[in-house]
């Protein structure tokens, strides 16, 4: 089964100013269903997120357009899409058995190349001699810069046997390699079965973001009342939604602008606000901060966004993540000031009965990583003297 597909990046790769966009069609169907949606489905919206702007059933007329063929049973990694969209003139294969999976040929080669895609394992001798034949490691690179993790793109048959395995590679791929230690090992196994769910059922991320949203108010509203087990349980659950809804817009390929903003909005602008209802929870509960309120809530204010402001000037200056810079970047990440490993503090000491001690623990624990951030800085200034400084997982 094949896909062919249009894709406007390609438009104009040798010859912008003649060469018009080419073409989509598909051929074939795949009844397995990925997240919720056919093979054709999720193969569109991959193309359309890189510029496709047509898709059509392949009737065998070229109609003067390259296309982008792609095969409906096999699974694609989206970075392969976009590369091969960029490629005019390739084959892809398989790494393991070098089976042509996909190609992007010009159109008087596009009929040939959809029959040897349906009927061949094997790209032939007269073919690769005319065009490009790469696996997917030499299309594309293994470094993905919007997860901040090294990882090879994926290319995988479709069966019904493999789709289990399928979606759990799937959503692996969709997970951010630099995180905080709750999101990368407690929230993976019960965050896939929920985002199945949510796809299954068709609940979009932006309605997961909302409901997280409502979640996240009332924890600041428990929390100021001084009622921390109730408002603890809120957040969690809102931080947990908080992996679901981004999971979800990779998996089923949804996310959107205004869902980036919506997302993100909530994630940069709620921790402090917590922060402070947690303090001025204190004294509903019984206790306080042994007259160090004030104090304590300007310290969370000015270590949230002096540690937002490090993180900034480290790209700007460099170019690079903070966290992705050297392997203690990375692992420091896992346990920086930032908002679940402070809710972790946090729960321990609830549960300890000394929501109090919680709080006085987290403001150390903000002040010590703002010194270790400021380390980052001069030591990424030192080292830039001797040249550009790079990720060491894109080594």
């Amino acid at each position: 089964m094949v896909h062919t597909l249009s894709a406007d990046t390609h438009a104009a790769q040798n010859n912008p100013a003649h060469t018009p966009p080419p073409l989509a069609a598909t051929i074939g169907d795949n009844p397995v269903r990925l997240w919720g949606m056919t093979s054709a489905e999720r193969l569109r919206r991959q193309c359309v997120r890189n510029g496709v702007t047509e898709v059509r059933a392949w009737d065998g007329q070229d109609q003067g357009r390259a296309h982008l063929l792609l095969r409906t049973d096999w699974v694609f990694d989206e970075v392969l899409v976009r590369d091969l969209a960029k490629r005019p003139g390739t084959i892809l294969v398989d790494s393991r058995n070098q089976e042509p999976v996909a190609a992007h040929v010009a159109a008087d080669e596009a009929a040939e190349v959809a029959q040897m895609l349906n009927n061949s394992r094997v790209v032939p001798a007269e073919m690769a001699e005319r065009l490009r034949v790469l696996v997917p490691d030499d299309l594309s690179s293994s470094y993905n810069h919007a997860l901040r993790k090294r990882e090879t793109p994926f290319l995988l048959r479709l069966t019904p046997e493999a789709l289990p395995r399928i979606e759990q590679r799937m959503f692996a791929g969709s997970y951010k390699g630099v995180t905080d230690v709750v999101t990368k090992y407690v929230w993976p196994l019960p965050a896939r079965h929920v985002t199945k769910l949510c796809a299954v059922i068709g609940l979009s991320p932006n309605m997961v973001t909302g409901i997280g949203a409502i979640l996240m108010l009332l924890a600041l509203w428990l929390f100021a009342e001084g009622h921390y087990l109730p408002g603890l349980a809120a957040g969690w659950i809102m931080t947990f939604l908080d992996t679901v809804d981004g999971k979800l817009a990779r998996v089923t390929l949804t996310s959107s602008k205004w869902g980036n903003i919506f997302d993100h909005g909530i994630d940069l602008v709620h921790p402090p606000f917590w922060w402070w209802a947690w303090v001025a929870g204190l004294s509903a509960a019984g206790l306080t901060l042994w007259g160090w309120e004030t104090a304590a809530i300007v310290i969370i204010w000015v270590g949230y966004v002096s540690q937002r402001l490090q993180e900034g000037y480290f790209l700007k200056r460099f170019n690079l993540d903070m966290h992705t810079w050297r392997p203690f970047d990375s692992f420091f990440r896992l346990i920086t000031a930032r908002r679940n490993p402070n809710l972790v503090i946090l729960t321990l000491a609830t549960l300890l009965g000394r929501p109090d001690i919680g709080m006085a623990l987290m403001i150390v624990w903000i002040v010590a990583c703002f010194g270790v951030h400021m380390a980052q800085i001069i030591q990424a200034e030192q080292a830039s003297k001797k040249g550009p400084i790079t990720s060491y997982l894109s080594a």
